[in-house]
């Protein structure tokens, strides 16, 4: 990418509203980071509920509508299969004729070689593809304390900067298309390990009879701390999930893709499996949209009598 171009790309973004398609969790949040950076912004989901707690009048009927309004396209769907329908498939938003490029930042979290395999069958369309998902839940990305994870062409990532550091000033550059999601998955892997440890330590201490509370501020307080403890803890503690940050669907989603990446490099992930099974466990009983601090709830019911 030329400098002429990298400002052509810079002063679009900056006089144009960027469009948001999926208005889930992390959609609604950055609609809120650029609402707060000044941005004007346009959205899309098929779930008319969603629209609604977007605003009517800031929705449109369509992706390819969204997408005749708005050069800048920030994908926030549940996986690849969405995102190469909605930029490849039949009423994909390449298969239009357009004067200009499309910029899309994909937040998405994939399995790494689809969404490579994605951005291949892109090639040759009117499109600038950046790979950015986002470690940390939907509120801590609307409190503007995510942190992006970016994978494609750096020229396009410092074109696109002012929408970027809208979304999360905090980025990290990982490498080609397919690394963010890599290191994405290796994070999630982390993250939802120290979540079942933190869960399990308080369902241990409540049932030695110490009081949730004290224990959860001991443990901020202690050797085991993370920052797992200040955004799920308080949660855990009152044992209320229903207002989610970060859904037991969405982390199962993830920790299959996980998963399956870890099988096809013979890699045992002995306490990601444990944690996947007590996922599954709150999926069955319906718990799926809830809090994935929920998991507290799958380890007491194995601790109470059948």
């Amino acid at each position: 990418m030329n400098d002429e171009m990298s400002k052509e790309i810079n002063k679009e973004v900056n006089t144009q509203a960027v469009g948001i398609i999926g208005l889930g969790l992390m959609g609604q949040a950055f609609g809120k980071r650029f609402h707060l950076s000044g941005f004007s912004t346009l959205g899309f989901d098929i779930d008319p509920e969603r629209c609604a707690e977007f605003g009517k009048e800031r929705t449109t009927a369509s992706a390819l509508e969204l997408s005749e309004q708005c050069q800048t396209l920030v994908l926030c769907l549940f996986n690849s299969h969405q995102i190469r329908d909605v930029l490849l498939g039949a009423q994909g938003l390449l298969t239009i004729k357009r004067e200009k490029p499309l910029n899309i930042i994909c937040t998405s979290t994939c399995e790494p070689d689809e969404i490579i395999e994605i951005v291949m069958q892109c090639n040759g369309y009117p499109v600038r593809f950046l790979e950015m998902p986002i470690s940390g839940t939907s509120k801590q990305v609307a409190d503007g304390d995510g942190l992006g994870l970016m994978g494609g062409d750096q020229d396009l990532t410092e074109a696109l900067s002012p929408i970027l550091d809208a979304m999360c000033k905090k980025r990290m550059h990982v490498g080609a298309i397919g690394s963010a999601s890599k290191a994405k998955l290796a994070i999630n892997l982390v993250l939802g390990l120290h979540r079942a440890a933190l869960a399990e330590g308080l369902v241990f201490g409540s049932r030695i009879g110490l009081d949730p509370n004290l224990l959860l501020d001991l443990l901020q307080n202690s050797a085991a701390a993370s920052s797992v403890m200040k955004v799920k803890g308080s949660m855990m503690v009152r044992r209320e999930f229903d207002q989610p940050q970060s859904r037991v669907d969405q982390s199962l989603k993830d920790f299959g893709l996980i998963q399956k990446l870890a099988n096809s490099k013979n890699q045992p992930l002995p306490l990601a499996t444990q944690y996947i099974e007590l996922l599954q466990s709150c999926l069955d009983q319906g718990e799926g949209k809830q809090d994935n601090a929920i998991i507290l709830e799958a380890i007491r019911r194995r601790g109470e009598p059948s």
